[in-house]
């Protein structure tokens, strides 16, 4: 049982320092991730990793968190919450800069290392929605392989699932998005 674990089932259980103890515990990683996604974004991107973290951290619950049920609870949330920060940011910048008109994705540049202009983001996040309707699990692996960064190692460990089925399941998420958005 990891240490998060373990301090989430204090916060859980009433522990009023297990909540002290969680935010520097996970700070590193949430922050290590966003600068990895930060990085990926297009340039002349205004929001900071830091920036990005902290705002997740207050969407989450800032100093008064919920009661996690687990470590893939907790990062299932932050991926959440960095998404529609993301998400917010871009529908800002493009109603400021474009009139509010979106354009479509294609998703065989779909990958990690590849930057996305907001409109991009904004057409992703609509067909994301759409396939959490279809398949939640799915959408969920997406949201924390693209917006938070994780590994398919990583995210088969937040899950509890094999490594091998969090590749079968991303494919096929991939596949599913670039369908919907090629039909929009």
């Amino acid at each position: 049982m990891s240490e998060l674990t373990v301090i989430l089932q204090r916060m859980d259980q009433g522990d009023p320092q297990a909540a002290d103890e969680l935010l520097p515990l996970v700070y590193e990683e949430l922050r290590k991730l966003a600068a990895a996604k930060m990085a990926r974004e297009s340039p002349g991107q205004t929001l900071q990793p830091t920036a990005l973290v902290h705002e997740a951290w207050l969407r989450l619950g800032g100093d008064d968190q919920p009661n996690w049920q687990n470590r893939a609870h907790f990062f299932a949330a932050a991926a959440e919450a960095m998404r529609r920060i993301l998400i917010d940011n871009a529908r800002r910048k493009n109603y400021q800069r474009h009139g509010g008109g979106a354009e479509r994705v294609n998703l065989d540049g779909l990958d990690l290392a590849a930057a996305m202009t907001d409109e991009q983001i904004l057409g992703l996040n609509e067909a994301l929605e759409q396939l959490a309707q279809h398949d939640a699990q799915k959408a969920e692996l997406v949201k924390l392989r693209f917006f938070t960064g994780l590994t398919n190692e990583q995210v088969a460990q937040v899950f509890g699932i094999s490594e091998p089925t969090v590749k079968r399941h991303w494919a096929y998420a991939r596949a599913w998005l670039f369908r919907k958005m090629e039909a929009d």
